[in-house]
């Protein structure tokens, strides 16, 4: 359904270095790569996340309202991404842990990237 998503950074090396160190616990990899611009995915046919350079020249800005959100596997991976991400320079959000007012199952964890992006790492078992 989703063929790739897309984040703006001003600071691509930074970022580069965030992203592969967090989206790599995930098994995803680099699928493409440019001078502006990093692309990730877990293999053919799945949704690649992406950061770019903005196009038009202007600053990199978050969206409000806007969020990311990555599936783990487990509770635990939950917790080890979101520590990755505070100790890559992220901020938390809401720290990892039960969300019963939208589910009884549902786990996350929500930060926001170098850039401001906000991100949640989520398990959410599905029947």
């Amino acid at each position: 359904m989703l063929g790739y998503v897309m984040v703006g950074t001003n600071n691509l090396e930074k970022a580069s270095a965030f992203y592969d160190a967090l989206l790599g616990q995930l098994g995803a990899q680099r699928n493409m790569e440019s001078d502006d611009f990093i692309a990730w995915s877990n293999g053919e046919g799945t949704t690649s996340f992406s950061i770019i350079k903005p196009n038009d020249g202007n600053s990199a800005s978050v969206g409000n309202g806007v969020m990311m959100a990555f599936a783990a596997p487990d509770h635990a991976t939950v917790d080890k991404l979101h520590a990755t991400a505070l100790e890559m320079g992220g901020t938390c959000e809401g720290p990892p842990g039960p969300r019963p007012d939208f589910n009884p199952d549902f786990y996350a964890g929500y930060f926001r990237d170098l850039d401001g992006n906000k991100m949640n790492i989520f398990n959410f078992p599905m029947p």
